[in-house]
């Protein structure tokens, strides 16, 4: 017994030891976010003029889903279900049921970030949070904490009319916005994530850091460089360009929905134009402070234990199918960015059709924490180590009681029951969405699967919306 007693020390320092070199061994989390981001914005992709090249250089050492949605929204404010849903890991019904009661589901520990500090982690946020929770609690250390989107004006509004209507100008810093405080957010957060990784270079702890840009969503201003690397007179006009959305009321996007009075009815090849121009320097500049942060990440000398992700809340029409805003159901306005970039990644693409919420549970299991049983998106690791090809049979999507969609085997059906119709496109063939073949009798069975499909993930998601069957037919 003496001996035994002896040893017992040892031994619990053999066990204490062991369980804080588990803790060195978690790998850091690099978490950046943008806000507003379509999946065709970035220079990697190759579909627009955008120039992105610090994620180009983040891309060529990351796995690449290029088939990453975001499941829809019970508000205008898309970008509050989207990070409702991330945070919570909840589908898009069930976190709108505890939306409102969020602080309470942080303090029950039942968070993105809250999960990560019980894993051992050192958490840190800065920049758009969005979320009815308290974010300087739901983090250890944290920067500038953004509510939403920066201040508009009105003369940020219906423009512009004509080419002589410059009143307004993304680098005009007395319109506030993102130049409030005197420099610009987006700048902000890449001082406040360089200052934090160069403290973590002299900490052993694991960190998860959570970066939120405001870009490149509304007002999208930038420094005046950044906005003449993009002559409104060269920018591309989308191939589907409409004056008008024919059922823009029915789908809740009319010309006094905040997204939508943008731009002036009905569009103009130049307000498109002006718009997609600086919506493009917002990007770039954006990228510019992430090259910023990974050129830091770098000097910290943790790069090699990091996993670096990125993504957007949601994508953005402007100027997509007579639309501005993200109000609808089009990839264009769905679809974001996906990068994953770390230990054990080999880079390439996945087209397999995934949810960007997925980064959470993702995330959780590479801090080495059980899935907790409401969280329901899925994550990435089994898709990049070929563990599995798919994570979901089909792609749900909804906005308000206005508009429901879902997408599977290169089809997607949209409905929207207040127009009473209903609209079905083969995205192999058209990838722009701009041939309707619901009426074609030749896809009357496609159109009935889909909506047969539809209804189930109604299910799966908390849907209460009644869809008439009709329109299924």
């Amino acid at each position: 017994m003496i001996r035994i007693v002896a040893l017992l020390p040892f031994v619990v320092l053999a066990f204490v030891s062991l369980a804080q070199a588990a803790e060195t061994q978690k790998p850091n989390i690099l978490f950046l976010f943008s806000d507003d981001q379509s999946y065709e914005t970035t220079g990697y992709s190759g579909m627009t003029q955008a120039q992105t090249p610090n994620l180009d250089q983040l891309a060529k050492r990351s796995m690449s889903f290029t088939h990453a949605y975001n499941q829809g929204s019970w508000s205008g404010a898309v970008c509050v279900a989207s990070r409702t849903m991330l945070n919570t890991g909840r589908f898009v019904w069930h976190a709108n049921d505890v939306y409102k009661t969020a602080e309470k589901e942080r303090e029950a520990g039942r968070f993105w970030s809250e999960y990560m500090k019980n894993a051992g982690y050192r958490t840190y946020m800065t920049g758009k949070w969005h979320v009815p929770a308290n974010a300087a609690k739901a983090f250890d250390v944290t920067g500038h904490i953004r509510g939403g989107m920066p201040k508009q004006t009105p003369e940020g509004y219906n423009r512009p009319k004509n080419a002589d209507d410059t009143q307004w100008q993304p680098w005009d810093k007395k319109f506030g916005g993102f130049w409030e405080g005197g420099k610009h957010w987006s700048e902000v957060v890449g001082d406040e994530a360089v200052g934090f990784l160069e403290e973590a270079a002299h900490d052993d702890t694991p960190f998860f850091m959570y970066i939120a840009f405001n870009a490149p969503h509304d007002p999208r201003q930038s420094p005046q460089e950044f906005v003449e690397m993009y002559p409104a007179h060269e920018v591309d006009v989308p191939e589907d360009f409409l004056p008008e959305y024919p059922e823009h009321k029915e789908i809740g996007c009319p010309p006094g929905l905040r997204d939508e009075h943008l731009a002036p009815f009905p569009r103009t090849e130049l307000a498109v134009q002006v718009h997609r121009q600086e919506y493009f320097a917002i990007i770039t500049h954006m990228d510019q402070q992430i090259g910023r942060i990974l050129a830091a990440l770098e000097a910290s000398g943790k790069a090699d234990q990091t996993y670096v992700i990125f993504t957007s809340d949601h994508g953005l029409a402007c100027g997509h199918h007579g639309l501005m805003g993200k109000q609808n159901s089009y990839d264009h306005s769905i679809r974001v960015p996906l990068l994953i970039a770390g230990p054990g990644i080999e880079s390439g693409e996945n087209d397999a059709a995934v949810y960007l919420q997925d980064v959470m549970p993702t995330t959780l299991e590479l801090a080495q924490v059980r899935k907790p049983e409401h969280v329901e998106f899925a994550s990435l690791l089994p898709l990049i180590h070929g563990e599995k090809t798919e994570s979901y049979d089909a792609i749900y999507n909804c906005y308000l009681d206005r508009q429901r969609s879902i997408t599977d085997d290169g089809f997607k059906l949209m409905v929207y029951p207040k127009a009473n119709r209903v609209k079905l496109f083969d995205l192999t063939n058209d990838p722009m969405e701009m041939q309707d073949l619901s009426a074609d009798r030749a896809h009357s069975e496609k159109k009935q699967q889909l909506f047969v499909t539809l209804q189930q993930w109604q299910a799966k998601v908390g849907d209460t919306l009644e869809l008439d069957a009709q329109l299924g037919k």
